[in-house]
């Protein structure tokens, strides 16, 4: 019988790391930016977030690190998300922030 539990102790364990493991990497949010490397920092991206939550929006252009444009808005929470930058919303975000860029 104590065969069996201490059979059971590794699948367990086993168990448990691949929940946390799963957990953790579900903690992400969608549109969350990864580490800043040499790669896309945009894995997913959202379509788009209300104008009122945004602190600021910064424009990646395409270069050797990524071959597409990516748009990071950074949350009056301090969280940072990945929009898509082809959205009709969040075309109008980055327009409404250059040109109140440009009036300052």
């Amino acid at each position: 019988m104590a065969r069996a539990a201490t059979a059971a102790a590794p699948r367990l364990l086993r168990a448990a790391m691949l929940l946390l493991l799963l957990v953790a990497a579900g903690r992400r949010a969608a549109g969350a930016p990864v580490v800043n490397e040499l790669r896309c920092q945009c894995l997913q991206t959202l379509q788009g977030i209300h104008p009122k939550n945004i602190q600021s929006v910064k424009v990646t252009t395409p270069g050797p690190h990524c071959d597409q444009t990516e748009v990071i808005a950074t949350l009056k929470t301090g969280q940072e998300v990945c929009l898509n930058p082809t959205a009709p919303m969040v075309k109008k975000i980055i327009d409404n922030m250059l040109n109140k860029a440009s009036t300052n």
